[in-house]
């Protein structure tokens, strides 16, 4: 087996460190716990197979807890493409949805993601529009990519920036022994101060060791410099919206398609096509075939109105792929019987 010049020029601690294997293996063993009936039918390894099948394949995140969807970088580039792949959709389709629209699609995913992310997103691409406004998938897309991987590391570019606002205004009186006459005094990142910018050079001064600091989870220092290096001066959203425009910024993330291709996805394509039912709906046990949608949802606009069901521990199937669908055949069955029966 060949291994890869990072993995040995890495101690193994270090390795399995930056991987955060002892993450998973840690989230294996309580699902296993959890599980442990049904896993003994089937044995232990078979379902450490399938878990770390489905780590790899970006699948296990589906309709897991958000504490666990941020654990990792990998778990986070595991959701915009989970998020992507399920509601390109509505790119496709032209259509432009309300932030609380997209963060009911968000939740749809991950039922208890957070409301402040999808507005932090939303405001990249508002600016300073209403929040209620139209936006294209694309542009929303892109601009909570930024804001999901990198959000640890944009609040501390909020800090920075804050305080370089506050620094160039004399008139500015912050007292250290009272927070709250710090908030009264200092600038939040709504109010018209933010606009009026800070020096690119300076700014990009204070950038360089918070990217030291946050070696994981901060784009690339080569290409944030880049963004700086175009504009004298900029504000914290213009920032934000250029990290979220630069083509060079998300390919080194990996999660996504270069924006031209994002409604590209013939394979897909293909495949939903011959799943789709007369009545304009999929097929949830025929979806659960697709490997990409394992367990997911469809991104037609009746499913934006639907409620969000209980999440499961796990996004994938610890049970024999043959099993599970029997399973959710006949549970399928079940509830469409009841619903018949009630209307």
């Amino acid at each position: 087996m060949m291994l890869s010049p990072e993995r040995l020029a890495l101690p193994d601690y270090e390795y399995l460190a930056q991987r955060h294997v002892l993450t998973y293996m840690e989230d294996a063993v309580c699902q296993l716990l959890e599980n442990k009936e049904d896993v003994s039918q089937y044995g232990i390894a078979r379902f450490f197979t399938e878990y770390f099948n489905s780590v790899c394949q970006g699948t296990h995140i589906l309709f897991r807890e958000f504490s666990f969807i941020q654990a990792t970088p990998h778990n986070r580039a595991s959701f915009l493409r989970a998020f992507w792949k399920c509601f390109r959709t509505v790119g496709k389709n032209g259509d432009l949805l309300t932030m609380k629209e997209y963060h009911c699609l968000l939740q749809l995913l991950c039922p208890d993601f957070p409301l402040e992310l999808t507005q932090k997103a939303a405001r990249i691409v508002l600016m300073d529009d209403a929040m209620d406004c139209l936006m294209s998938f694309s542009d929303f897309l892109l601009a909570f990519q930024i804001q999901f991987y990198y959000s640890e590391f944009l609040e501390s570019v909020a800090a920075i920036y804050q305080d370089l606002l506050s620094g160039k205004n004399p008139n500015t009186v912050i007292v250290p022994t009272s927070s709250s006459g710090q908030h009264r005094q200092r600038p939040a990142l709504g109010e018209a101060s933010m606009l009026e910018g800070v020096e690119a050079s300076l700014f990009y001064q204070r950038l360089e060791s918070l990217c030291d600091r946050h070696k994981y989870s901060c784009p690339p220092p080569a290409l944030v410099k880049e963004v700086l290096s175009n504009v004298q001066r900029l504000t914290f959203y213009g920032f934000l919206v250029a990290l979220s425009k630069h083509r060079g910024i998300s390919q080194a993330l990996g999660a996504l398609p270069d924006k031209g291709d994002l409604m590209h996805d013939p394979a897909m394509d293909e495949e939903l096509d011959r799943l789709l039912l007369p009545s304009g709906l999929l097929s949830s046990f025929r979806l659960a075939q697709i490997p990409d949608l394992a367990n997911s949802i469809s991104a037609s606009p009746e499913a934006s109105c639907l409620p969000s069901r209980t999440p499961h521990r796990a996004g994938f199937s610890w049970r024999p792929l043959h099993h599970a669908r029997k399973v959710d055949a006949e549970s399928d069955g079940s509830t469409e019987e009841t619903d018949e029966s009630e209307i």
